[in-house]
């Protein structure tokens, strides 16, 4: 399917202030390092183009959700200098996003620097998408470019709101990226097409499965989810996690998919939910009262195995299991590993964000596959089959 917004590489951009949204919400520990740098890596290409160009390149992201106040621990600080390293130039960064200081630190720029602009959300008028907020950005720069995926389902002032204040609004490298292959997969894939979707919770996910049910050939389920779905067949399912208003929603479910929906056949129960608890490995007719399923079973990764491994399109969102504590993330690295193989014969891999996303990467099979999205709430909706505001407020090509 082809990209029709209008492209950065479609700009001219020598000596032109370039605003880029980027997402660089990025993880840091305690001491406030940064402890995955994956999506300020993923949006180096664009950086570069118009820092190669010869633009005053001004860089704005949110990170965390400060809801409209400065918090210090979530300055994007850190970030301005993981790329100074990257870039191997001096990034330098800015007291806020608006406001004289910025205004002036913008009028001395030179062709080729890089400025970043403190975290967006440390105004409430950001996520309120207020105009006024947006002006203020907008008229910092010449050109508008979102480069944001994972922000794209969002209509905050930085992404939509600002795009009224500029003739054209393009996209990055890594938008173009994301919504090829996320497209591309829905619209025309490789046959047999595959969904593999866990995670929590029902709720969060039956949209995707609703949109994916016609298009797929097999639905592949696992995470605290099968528990709901395990409750509306009728079965055990002790202390696991079960959304109980969603049982006849999962009921409905599994009669519209039939034969196209399958569900573990054995799963590792716990006696507790944390790392050193009694563990047994169960058929699915056989977990016991008080006890909670946190992943699933050999049997099960073997059954799924033989789908993903004939497979030539493979969307995966979710973990099978509670992958963050190690003794119960063997279902969801096994099923990495199938995937990886699948891909390395042929097929496409589109991996959503999020928790799919840091499942894959603690597998350290990241590499292997097609394409991880950095937007997991974006990759999710795009999933669901909605258009993203930030996607939609890009200025179309004319054919």
């Amino acid at each position: 399917m082809e990209f029709k917004k209008v492209m950065i590489e479609d700009l001219d951009l020598k000596d032109k202030k370039v605003l880029i949204r980027v997402d660089f919400n990025a993880p840091l520990n305690e001491k406030g390092e940064i402890t995955d740098d994956a999506r300020i890596r993923a949006t180096l290409t664009t950086i570069k183009k118009a820092v190669n160009d010869g633009g005053k390149v001004i860089l704005m992201s949110h990170l965390g959700r400060p809801k409209g106040k400065v918090v210090p621990a979530m300055s994007l600080k850190p970030v301005a200098g993981r790329l100074s390293e990257i870039l191997n130039i001096d990034v330098k960064m800015a007291p806020d996003c608006i406001g004289p200081e910025v205004e002036k630190m913008v009028g001395s720029m030179q062709s080729g620097e890089v400025l970043l602009l403190e975290n967006l959300r440390f105004h409430k008028e950001e996520t309120d998408n207020n105009p006024e907020f947006a002006k203020k950005l907008a008229n910092l720069a010449d050109v508008y470019v979102n480069n944001a995926f994972g922000t794209s389902h969002r209509a905050h002032a930085s992404v939509v709101g600002i795009t009224e204040y500029f003739d054209v609004n393009a996209a990055g490298f890594l938008m173009q990226k994301e919504i090829k292959y996320l497209s591309n997969v829905l619209v025309n894939p490789g046959r047999p097409f595959i969904a593999i979707i866990g995670g929590a919770k029902i709720s969060g996910k039956i949209d995707v499965i609703e949109n994916l049910l016609d298009k797929v050939d097999t639905l592949l389920i696992g995470g605290g989810m099968m528990f709901t779905f395990l409750k509306a067949m009728g079965k055990e399912i002790g202390n696991s996690l079960l959304e109980e208003d969603k049982i006849d929603l999962a009921k409905e479910t599994l009669d519209k998919a039939g034969d196209k929906l399958l569900l573990p056949v054995d799963c590792v129960i716990a006696d507790e939910f944390k790392e050193d608890a009694k563990i047994k490995l169960v058929s699915i007719d056989n977990i016991e009262p008080g006890w909670i399923g946190v992943d699933i079973g050999p049997d099960t990764v073997r059954k799924y195995y033989k789908c993903i491994i004939e497979a030539k399109s493979i969307i995966w969102n979710g973990p099978m299991g509670v992958f963050e504590m190690d003794p119960f993330a063997k279902g969801t690295i096994e099923m990495a590993k199938a995937v990886a193989e699948s891909t390395e014969n042929g097929s496409v891999s589109i991996i959503g964000g999020g928790d799919s996303g840091a499942a894959i990467r603690k597998s350290g099979l990241e590499d292997s596959m097609t394409h991880i999205s950095t937007g997991g709430g974006a990759s999710l909706e795009m999933l669901e089959g909605k258009v993203l505001p930030g996607i939609a407020s890009l200025t179309d090509k004319n054919d």
